[in-house]
């Protein structure tokens, strides 16, 4: 065992002072007809958790994730498997995502480094059947390696992009084998520096038909699950072309691939992007195309993502309640999230992920009760009344033409006060849901 030391995490209740124990995660307390671990598809994020050592551009790297072997071998891959199911096992935690290449050093050759891939596939997929631990998505790293400073699917380069195509395919093998519920592009180069060397049109067309391919070799192999956009605004690139949630949901309609993709929505992104967590998830919702969650939030302080473990109970509630209100995600709660440098010992990696998964059971818990309250649901159903009978439902039928409501509103003389939005009333009702006794 690697952490010996570490207990099995257990739920102990919100007056519990022991570290090592869940206050709010319960995972067989019902919330609203479910267990809340059906509510709450919990995964680990083998790069941060496994890799992540604390290193910044002003210092080298704090805490030891070599697990007993020397980092950059085949060893060390295989310790870092053996480190991230204990882990998971431990917590409880049923789900891990990955890049292709956080599970193998890269090798000087593509073949090399698939061979490694398979290699250490198989010994992931002994774990899988020992503990049914499964992936909830994978995806291939298209932005690390120097060929993809110009990007990957955006790149001005036939040949980069035949490298990525080879590195999706791989990827996505890997995540059929260990039975992925969800396959993602996050674009971390797929934009731009300037426009005065950029052809816009060409690489967004360009980065639309790598997804297309993926999507038809996907489900050529059995991929029957959905693909995810990760919307980011900026960094590493300064423009990125999956900006926020609404611009990526208009590429994908755009492009024709709205009947695969859903969104995979980043807390920090969301608020790098200048928009609230709540914010993202209500679009993405709203259009249909809520799929995973990344649970991590941001500095506001700082300018740059992060990935911070949550904790703030106002956020993970007002997430849940989107969660809640779309019936659940087809993916899950991946914690894209790393301690901070100085905490940097095998106890500070439980630690994060209690707090973690603590503060969505605690979002979970509060975001059933604004909707069993239901004064706000409440209060917004009366705001928009109008549009329920008469003209206004007319106008939502689509059976209203303009002269006719030009003829209305000249009958209404002065229009009425649309009415007081109340806004500080429902923060403070929101207030006695999260801490009233």
């Amino acid at each position: 065992m690697i952490f010996e030391n570490i207990p099995e995490i257990r739920y102990a209740g919100p007056a519990s002072k022991e570290p090592f124990s869940f206050k709010f995660y319960d995972p067989e307390k019902i919330v609203l007809g479910k267990p809340m671990r059906e509510h709450l598809p919990f995964a680990m994020a083998w790069w941060h958790n496994l890799g992540a050592a604390g290193t910044d551009m002003f210092g080298s790297s704090t805490a030891d994730k070599s697990f007993g072997a020397e980092p950059g071998t085949m060893e060390h891959a295989r310790a870092k498997v053996d480190a991230g199911f204990e882990f998971m096992r431990k917590l409880g935690i049923k789900y891990f995502c990955f890049h292709d290449a956080d599970l193998a050093p890269q090798a000087e050759s593509l073949a090399e480094t698939e061979r490694r891939l398979d290699e250490i596939a198989d010994y992931i997929a002994q774990k899988i059947d020992e503990t049914g631990i499964k992936a909830l998505w994978g995806t291939a790293n298209l932005f690390g390696d120097p060929r993809y400073a110009n990007g990957a699917g955006s790149s001005n380069s036939a040949d980069v992009f035949c490298f990525a195509a080879a590195q999706v395919k791989k990827a996505l093998d890997l995540t059929v084998r260990f039975g992925g519920r969800g396959y993602v592009f996050w674009g971390g180069r797929e934009g731009y520096e300037t426009l005065l060397n950029t052809d816009v049109g060409l690489e967004q067309e360009n980065i639309a038909a790598l997804m297309r391919m993926a999507v038809e070799y996907g489900r050529s192999i059995g991929f029957k699950g959905d693909f995810y956009i990760e919307p980011k605004p900026k960094e590493p690139m300064k423009h990125q072309y999956d900006f926020d949630a609404a611009t990526a949901i208009g590429f994908l309609r755009r492009f024709g691939l709205d009947k695969d993709f859903k969104l995979n929505i980043e807390a920090n992104h969301a608020t790098l992007a200048g928009h609230t967590f709540q914010h993202e998830l209500r679009i993405a919702r709203e259009s249909g195309m809520l799929g995973s969650i990344d649970a991590n939030q941001g500095d506001m302080l700082l300018g740059w993502d992060t990935d911070e473990f949550p904790f703030d109970v106002y956020d993970t509630t007002m997430c849940m309640y989107e969660v809640l209100k779309a019936g659940g995600l087809t993916g899950g709660f991946n914690f894209d999230a790393k301690n901070r440098r100085p905490s940097y010992t095998p106890e500070d990696m439980f630690l994060g992920y209690i707090l973690g998964m603590d503060s969505f059971a605690l979002g979970l818990l509060k975001a059933a009760a604004i909707i069993e309250d239901g004064r706000i649901d409440g209060f917004v159903a009366a705001r928009y009344a109008s549009w329920r009978e008469g003209v206004g439902k007319k106008i939502r039928e689509g059976k209203a033409t303009l002269p006719e409501l030009a003829d209305y509103a000249r009958s209404l003389g002065k229009p009425a006060a649309p009415g007081s939005g109340r806004q500080e009333q429902l923060e403070s009702i929101l207030n006695s849901i999260l801490f009233g006794m």
